[in-house]
């Protein structure tokens, strides 16, 4: 595996990761762990590098959606299940008859998500920081989801030691709960803030990551326990970076929502957008489905073992495009208006998706157009 990660570096994260295997008890109990973390995500910021509660199981008639591809996984953790990404993914694992684990603390999902497939499911109320209920919702499952996270950027950035907690420490706890279950595969959702403004287009996974906030120091922090859990123990992971995602049940109700949710939240509400900065800063926007059926390839494909692939369309749309659509989907003639740029975005970003069709056979299946529409129907429908 080439990987662009400095061989010093590397070797200490492998130290922390057994210092960690070996001790967990006596390092949370002086915080040493916490606090080792934290150094690693400032180290990788500074250095410029070369080439949910404990809870009790609740079982949660789908209705019939179209069939993406069939997985052949017999069972499954999904944590974050109950969010935006992470119910769609249930949705079809269900569908193809998988048996399905759900972990989430409801901080950000809802079980309004899981309504249709709620006695299908196993449900967990819990965090994944919790060890014990991490165990548990991982026992004799196949593969694990692992979506749970902090994704605002802006969140992080205001609360960069709480967000660590989330999206470092829960993410190493998720893969060692992976390796001492025996999980076969890990499947991480991490993120193309990694790439931050480097202005080299397509991004491409041998680019130098470039993290610009704390978001995307703990995404790329992830993937690199991941790599170490698979060369150290065997266990197979798997790194889909996302792009902009978007689709139906992305909540629209926050300030740190998805700019496409906002916008639609907006539209049906017939108010003007607040675009940060002048709206010319452009993004590669991905349907939902299409990163649902990454992730099942992921799960599945041979070779991908020990990778990191970008999940996005390899087009782009700007922000001022973006709100012009949304109008004309709505029948709306309103002009947007401005703020200062939000510390932390990113000013232009499309991804290079030639890796995940070459090893995962990854294709999108929704235009950007299609998917839009199939978006903004459903906010429509959701205000009724």
């Amino acid at each position: 595996m080439t990987y662009w990660l400095n061989p010093i570096f590397y070797e200490f994260i492998k130290f922390r990761v057994l210092l960690f295997i070996k001790g967990f008890k006596r390092v949370q109990q002086n915080k040493i762990f916490i606090g080792s973390i934290l150094f690693a995500s400032f180290f990788l910021q500074c250095y410029e590098c070369s080439d949910e509660y404990f809870g009790i199981p609740i079982l949660l008639n789908g209705k019939k959606e179209r069939e993406i591809m069939k997985s052949g996984l017999s069972k499954a953790l999904v944590t974050g299940g109950a969010g935006f990404i992470g119910s769609h993914l249930v949705d079809t694992l269900v569908k193809e008859g998988c048996d399905v684990v759900v972990l989430d603390d409801l901080s950000a999902g809802s079980l309004s998500n899981l309504k249709h497939v709620k006695d299908k499911i196993t449900f967990y109320k819990g965090n994944i920081q919790d060890q014990k209920i991490l165990m548990k919702a991982a026992e004799n499952c196949e593969v694990i989801f692992h979506q749970a996270a902090l994704v605002s950027v802006t969140k992080t950035v205001d609360n960069p030691v709480d967000s660590a907690f989330i999206n470092d420490l829960g993410t190493l706890l998720v893969l060692d709960a992976g390796r001492k279950n025996k999980v076969k595969r890990v499947v991480f959702a991490s993120s193309s803030a990694v790439y931050g403004d480097d202005p080299l287009l397509p991004k491409h996974e041998s680019m130098q990551p470039k993290p610009m906030s704390p978001y995307a120091v703990q995404k790329l922090t992830g993937e690199l326990y991941a790599h170490i859990y698979y060369d150290l123990y065997g266990i197979e992971t798997v790194c889909l970076r996302y792009f902009n995602v978007y689709g139906p049940r992305q909540d629209a109700s926050s300030p740190y929502s998805g700019v496409i949710s906002i916008f639609m939240a907006k539209a049906v509400s017939k108010k003007p957008s607040l675009i940060y900065g002048d709206g010319k800063q452009y993004r590669d926007f991905v349907f939902v489905k299409d990163v649902v059926k990454a992730n099942l390839l992921a799960a599945t494909a041979e070779d991908a073992a020990g990778q990191t692939f970008n999940i996005g369309t390899g087009k782009h749309v700007s922000i001022n495009t973006l709100w012009d659509m949304i109008c004309l989907l709505s029948g709306l003639n309103i002009k947007p208006e401005y703020a200062p740029p939000r510390p932390g975005d990113i000013i232009e970003s499309v991804a290079s998706i030639e890796q995940a069709k070459s090893a995962l056979g990854f294709k999108p299946d929704y235009s950007f157009e299609k998917g839009l529409e199939i978006t903004f129907k459903w906010y429509k429908d959701s205000r009724k």
